[in-house]
């Protein structure tokens, strides 16, 4: 942001000294950052926490990837090391950093390996860089390593170097709120070098990373990203430093590129120009606009043209500023030392040397007061102006003679009271009664209806009070004098004072615009849905505006009416054509437009950097263009804010799409993996058994016969479980499921499933507990019998023969609980709620039979329709998974005890 300390040059910048505080309320962080892996970033960062801790710092590890290097493991010896915490992550232990351990350690530096790390699920941040965040809050010191190719902002340029896209990376930040970043370089040939010596990864592996990652090309470009970041940081801390200590620039350690506008057409190609210069100095650049009371005077013209000339500034990438000032130059000057410019552009001087001599030349003046700043003074093209809207916009306000009016009235009363006190005071002094009329005149209808107004009181104040009387001449020479005195006083006096009231207006338009854009911002952030964000525009530009709105978004290939203020959702033909050559063009198309201007709205595109986004429909009720160039560039704003925030919520729906496209494609792989496998198997072992039958009847003995028929009668049954489970998933996803409740015992139901599960269970000891005293609850019979046969049917697979399957159930308050236990392994912590996904199976062992990943899940779907919940959970004394299913109580339920 820039900072101009305009009251004070010499005063520190308050917001530098404000970042300054804050920064000594936290940790210190310093960022070791290597352009590729193997650069020496760890060894770096170890010898550096050896040289603090031989300084007597206390210095800890947090963590450290060693990968094997056996002289970066012997750097970690000597140090403290806080133990890492394992976390249990899908049947696998992984080993994370202690971030209590080290909090609670509290030491003043911990070393911290690997900053774009992504923690395991489970873990309290789900990356390192916020563990990072969490230590400096507590004022402990951090190094730490990272590779540029974990900038956030650099990632797509990362990726299109090397063909390989990083998915974990880091926010810019963390670099911009870092103490220090220490650039870890290497030449290509280095690197290359350790490569093949395998100090960075194995033989095999390191082979393959010379072929597609480490090419010195890549490498050399990823050194130059790594740099540039860094003198980018390095720069910005430059400028704080000069800010915070009141230091005045240039200090020409990097370029900074200035380009002074004005309303003169000549200032788009300075503009153009300033962008080239600052490509060929690869320097930031911003446009600068100083507004001074002249500024309040200029067409309505002048004014669109500053505008559309600073809109050009940040559509080319360049920084857009208006500053209020005095003077022109001085103001240019005081904001280019604040923020150490060092290369200002300005046009070269359009006026005559007469004028140059009375009214001073800002090109002249910036060379003199420059100093140690380039000044580059370029002639730009006139012709040149910044791109049409293709509106035509409505002319200012034309003359009023009403302010005249009331200037003669003032100078009536003036006279009133003129003539009470011709008997009291001096003549001379009655002069001062005409002069508040003319001030009165100024600040409230203006400059030249004070000008009429100071003429009117001075040839008043001559007929009636100047000898000779009721005549325009003047016989004394002293009132010639006083006549000519008071009439330049009161137009200097008319002058200032319609200038403050120019100012004062202005400066409330301003306010009331600002918060306007504010709260419209506002609402835009806590818009959650594409209509919010429509009606939020749609009010604020009708309110704005003091016009109706309609906004037009794409649909099925065509713009359609999506939100109106007030309401409205018709258009006639012509209207039509004209949305939808504007949206079809990105061009204004309709009222007091170039194209179709026989629309009865003005229809203007809504566009982003990226494209256009909609369009927008404004009409009222009178006739001709209907925005001044003000109301334009108010709306400009507005459609900005608009059009971004309609782009973003665009590309949440088109992430969820993706998402949820993504689901669609795992469900679908799972579904024909699941088919190819849990049809494919049975259907073998029926076909085996019936081939067998069929060509051997008189071979197979009968033991044999009647374990195959038991195969065929066991294979279809799981088929028939199979396709049932899919047509249950179905009616789930559907929506289709409704439950035909009523009230039930559910050891009635246990028993029924039970009896069904009788086969698969087999092999099992089962055990029942359910009291007879239960409460009836409501529940489908049949779904329920499902649920409870699901479960036992997975118990049978996960819990080894001979096992126990316990099934138990109590009151507890309002609810029946129900509970199905195994002695199988368990389920690991991380998929105590996915096993309840569709198609998501946890791991198995060997002896587990194959399942479809769908029977838990349409647990739960048949639970959840019945008013019920599910859980899984581990049994705590001893192995084995536990589900239990908690279903309500109806507050008229009887026990099966009290049915008659």
């Amino acid at each position: 942001m820039p900072d101009d300390n305009r009251d004070a040059p010499n005063r520190p910048s308050p917001e530098a000294l404000l970042e300054r505080a804050t920064r000594e309320t936290r940790g210190r962080l310093k960022i070791f950052l290597g352009a590729a892996p193997g650069v020496g970033k760890t060894y770096e960062m170890l010898m550096s926490g050896r040289a603090r801790k031989a300084d007597g710092v206390d210095v800890v590890i947090g963590v450290v990837e060693t990968h094997g290097r056996a002289e970066t493991e012997a750097l970690v010896e000597g140090f403290e090391v806080i133990p890492r915490k394992t976390v249990d992550y899908r049947g696998r232990v992984l080993e994370e950093m202690d971030l209590d351990a080290i909090l609670a350690r509290r030491p003043a530096l911990v070393l911290v390996d690997e900053l774009a790390h992504t923690n395991a699920e489970g873990s309290r941040h789900p990356k390192r860089y916020l563990d990072v965040e969490e230590i400096l809050a507590r004022g402990i010191d951090v190094y730490t390593t990272l590779n540029i190719q974990h900038v956030e902002s650099l990632n797509d340029v990362v990726a299109q170097i090397t063909r390989i896209r990083v998915r974990e990376t880091v926010p810019d930040s963390i670099i911009d709120r870092a103490d220090d970043v220490e650039v870890i370089d290497l030449t290509p040939d280095d690197l290359i070098k350790r490569l093949h010596e395998g100090k960075v990864y194995f033989a095999g592996t390191a082979k393959r990373a010379i072929e597609n990652y480490f090419s010195p090309g890549n490498l050399t470009a990823l050194r130059e990203l790594a740099l540039r970041r860094t003198a980018q940081r390095v720069d910005e801390q430059l400028v704080s430093h000069m800010q915070a200590h009141a230091i005045s620039g240039p200090w020409a350690a990097g370029d900074r590129v200035l380009v002074c506008i004005d309303e003169q057409p000549r200032s788009v190609s300075l503009v153009r120009y300033a962008r080239r210069q600052a490509d060929r100095l690869r320097a930031p650049w911003a446009a600068i606009h100083i507004e001074t009371a002249r500024s309040a005077g200029l067409s309505e013209a002048d004014k669109d043209r500053i505008a559309a000339t600073l809109r050009l500034a940040e559509q080319l990438g360049g920084e857009a500023i208006t500053l209020p000032g005095q003077d022109v130059a001085r103001d240019i000057v005081r904001h280019a030392l604040a923020n150490n410019v060092t290369h200002i552009i300005v046009g070269k001087p359009g006026k005559s040397r007469w004028r140059e001599a009375i009214e001073g030349s800002v090109s002249h003046e910036l060379i003199r007061l420059a100093g140690d700043i380039s000044v580059h003074v370029i002639s730009g093209d006139d012709r040149e102006a910044p791109p049409a809207r293709g509106v035509a916009l409505a002319a200012p306000s034309r003359f009023r003679l009403r302010p005249y009016v009331l200037g003669v009235g003032y100078v009536g009363i003036g006279l009133g009271f003129a003539m009470l006190l011709l008997h009291v005071l001096d003549v001379r002094n009655l002069a001062l009664v005409f002069l508040m009329a003319v001030l009165t005149s100024a600040v409230t209808a203006g400059l030249w209806p004070a000008l009429f107004t100071s003429a009117v009181a001075a040839l008043a104040f001559n007929f009636f009070f100047l000898p000779p009387l009721y005549t325009l001449n003047i016989g004394d020479p002293e009132s010639v004098i006083a006549f000519v005195f008071f009439l330049g006083v009161a137009v200097i006096a008319s002058n200032l004072t319609a200038r403050v009231q120019r100012q004062a207006a202005a400066a409330r338009q301003r306010a009331r615009t600002t918060e306007g854009l504010y709260l419209f911002s506002k609402k835009l952030a806590g818009a959650g849905t594409l209509e919010d964000v429509l009606w939020a525009t749609v009010y604020q530009i009708a309110s704005m505006l003091k016009v109706r709105v309609v906004v037009l978004l794409p649909e099925n290939g065509t713009i359609a009416v999506r939100a109106g203020y007030p309401p409205d959702d018709t258009l006639v033909d012509a209207d039509i054509a004209a949305a939808r050559w504007a949206w079809e063009h990105d061009r204004p198309a309709g009222r007091g437009a170039d194209t179709l201007p026989g629309a009865r709205r003005l229809y203007l595109p809504l566009r982003t950097g990226r494209t256009a986004v909609g369009v927008v429909g404004l009409d009222d009720d009178g006739q001709g263009p209907l925005l001044t160039p003000e109301e334009q560039r108010l709306f400009d704003s507005l459609a900005d804010q608009a059009a971004l925030a309609i782009e973003r919520i665009e590309l949440v729906a088109d992430v969820d799409r993706a998402r949820l496209a993504a689901e669609a494609d795992r469900l679908r792989s799972a579904l024909l993996t699941s088919i190819s496998h849990d049809l494919k198997t049975p259907l073998a072992a029926i076909m085996g058994a019936a081939e067998a039958l069929r060509d051997y009847p008189d071979t197979i003995a009968e033991a044999d016969r009647v374990e195959l028929l038991s195969t065929v009668i066991d294979e279809s049954e799981r088929l028939h479980r199979f396709i049932a489970n899919l047509l249950d998933m179905t009616r789930i996803e559907s929506g289709a499921m409704a439950p035909n409740a009523s009230a039930q015992y559910v050891g009635d139901v246990v028993g029924t499933a039970l009896r069904r599960a009788a086969k698969i269970l087999s092999h099992h000891v089962v055990e029942v507990e359910i009291p007879s005293d239960l409460p009836m609850v409501r529940l489908d019979p049949v779904l329920f019998e499902q649920v409870l046969f699901n479960l036992l049917d997975n118990a049978a697979k996960y819990a080894p023969e001979a096992s126990t399957v316990r099934i138990q159930g109590w009151a507890d308050g309002g609810s029946v609980l129900l509970q199905v236990m195994d002695e199988g392994p368990g389920i690991p912590p991380a998929d105590l709620e996915r096993v309840f996904d569709t198609f998501y199976r946890v791991r198995k062992t060997d002896h587990v039979l194959a399942g479809t990943g769908l029977g838990l899940s349409i647990c739960r779907g048949f639970v959840v329709a019945m008013g019920g919940t599910i859980e899984a959970s581990n049994r705590s004394d001893r192995s084995g998974a536990v589900f239990t299913i908690k279903m309500p109580v109806p507050a008229d339920a009887a026990t099966l005890e009290e049915l008659p």
